[in-house]
């Protein structure tokens, strides 16, 4: 008894010791960067944006995967369902094409009587109007890439960092062959790897900085001291932050910081960061580098992952993440999906560009056909004129303004009504156990009938 009484006393002993070391490892981390992500505030016009670009990205994959495919451009949705992982899809891919009918057209193949799919006739001809307009843009992609050469540290940068920025920078993808082997002279490949630019003296052809174009029309327009503006940012901070006491005056001190300009590259006119400021000065420096990075890209957006590749480059010896959140007013990094992805807040006005591109616009376009959803073009402009009488439901316009939904409906009087109405009324003819099973039932569910007369209902 003795015995097992001194067991049982050491067994106890063991547990509590246990329990104390499991809830010391669980003890939270008081870092610069959590305190720092305590304080962020969210914006969620440009949350809302990545979330919807992370869908649009993922229908990318899916073009891209099918793509691959030899028999024709349409995939059995059997196979698709073991693209789930490689999408990184929460839901079942049948589900995920059950929700984009204007996208994705779900048929029935006529001799293996399996449910295949395949891109809509509008979303392809967005595809290559892209790829066109990518094409006509050859001359800026060679301006950007020369722009990228400035800014680097010793004349270089590694191809691999310009292949994971290519779609952000509107580059092709055989860029390689299409822009720097086909501009020989302008560029250099040095073990295949890594690109150089021949000749550096075109260096006031190319342009100030997007940052100093902004300063001159601030001096300009606004009167204000070159004292004010001369190393100024533009700092626009999201709705609900909160201004500490001090935080105006540290601001107003840094904005009068002088720093080196990214376009400059003196021996004379390197960071000394041991000296007094030394520090502050350099991180200035790295955030104008990232600030015109960032104007070069097509949506003023890119992964922060993908910063991480130009540190050595362009002389970034910094954490870059942890910099970004120091200066919510310039960036904002929103953590919507898997990835986390910067923004350039002043380009940016309620979740769209001021001075959009023509890349850009064609973008927008795909992804205002993602957005239209499970919506039936031809159902909503048979009761246009109801719903003008009862207030106007999808699109209500009056004295005080517009609402959100005014997009709605000069996307879809531009669709052509035979292809995407077609293709709405196979996807509500099959459930959604149809997709996921891969297989063929007998009956056939009357969804389209249940969103007229929900339509009707809510006009009446």
């Amino acid at each position: 008894m003795i015995v097992l009484k001194t067991l049982r006393r050491d067994y106890t002993l063991y547990q509590k010791t246990l329990f104390c070391q499991q809830r010391r490892w669980k003890k939270p981390v008081n870092s610069a960067q959590t305190r720092l992500e305590i304080r962020r505030t969210r914006d969620s016009k440009l949350d809302k944006l990545a979330d919807n670009l992370r869908t649009l990205e993922t229908i990318l994959c899916v073009h891209k995967l099918m793509s691959t495919r030899k028999r024709g451009p349409f995939v059995s949705v059997q196979l698709m369902s073991r693209w789930r992982n490689i999408l990184g899809l929460n839901i079942n891919v049948g589900k995920f094409l059950h929700k984009y009918p204007h996208v994705f057209n779900v048929f029935t193949h006529p001799l293996h009587r399996n449910i295949c799919c395949r891109l809509t006739p509008k979303f392809e001809s967005l595809l290559n109007l892209e790829e066109s307009v990518t094409r006509e843009c050859e001359l800026d992609c060679v301006c950007k890439i020369k722009k990228l050469l400035m800014m680097s540290k010793n004349g270089a940068i590694h191809v691999y960092a310009l292949r994971l920025i290519r779609r952000e920078l509107g580059l092709p993808d055989d860029f390689r062959d299409s822009i720097l082997g086909k501009y020989g002279s302008d560029f250099r490949l040095v073990d295949l790897e890594v690109v150089e630019w021949v000749s550096r003296e075109e260096n006031e052809s190319l342009g100030d900085a997007t940052i100093e174009t902004w300063r001159e029309k601030e001096y300009r327009e606004k009167w204000l001291s070159e004292f004010e503006t001369k190393f100024a940012f533009p700092v626009n901070f999201p709705t609900g932050f909160r201004i500490e006491r001090g935080f105006r005056e540290k601001l107003k001190n840094w904005q009068r910081l002088p720093y080196i300009k990214p376009y400059e590259r003196k021996k004379e006119n390197v960071v000394r960061v041991r000296t007094c400021g030394g520090v502050e000065r350099f991180e200035k420096r790295v955030i104008a580098i990232i600030h015109e990075l960032l104007s070069l890209m097509v949506e003023k957006m890119v992964e922060v992952e993908r910063l991480a590749h130009f540190r050595k480059d362009l002389g970034m010896e910094v954490n870059v993440r942890e910099l970004l959140l120091k200066h919510p007013g310039i960036f904002y990094i929103s953590t919507k999906g898997s990835t986390q992805t910067v923004f350039l807040r002043d380009t940016y006005s309620k979740g769209s560009l001021i001075e959009p591109n023509p890349i850009y616009s064609v973008r927008r376009e795909m992804l205002n056909l993602v957005l239209l959803g499970r919506r039936s073009t031809r159902q909503l402009q048979q009761h246009d004129g109801i719903k003008e009488q009862s207030g106007n439901l999808v699109c209500n316009e009056d004295n005080r303004g517009t609402r959100d939904g005014d997009w709605v409906t000069p996307m879809l009087e531009s669709f052509e009504d035979e292809n995407l109405d077609d293709n709405f009324e196979e996807v509500c003819d099959s459930s959604e156990e149809e997709f996921d099973d891969c297989s063929l039932s007998p009956n056939r569910s009357t969804e389209s009938e249940t969103c007229i007369q929900g339509l009707i209902k809510l006009t009446t």
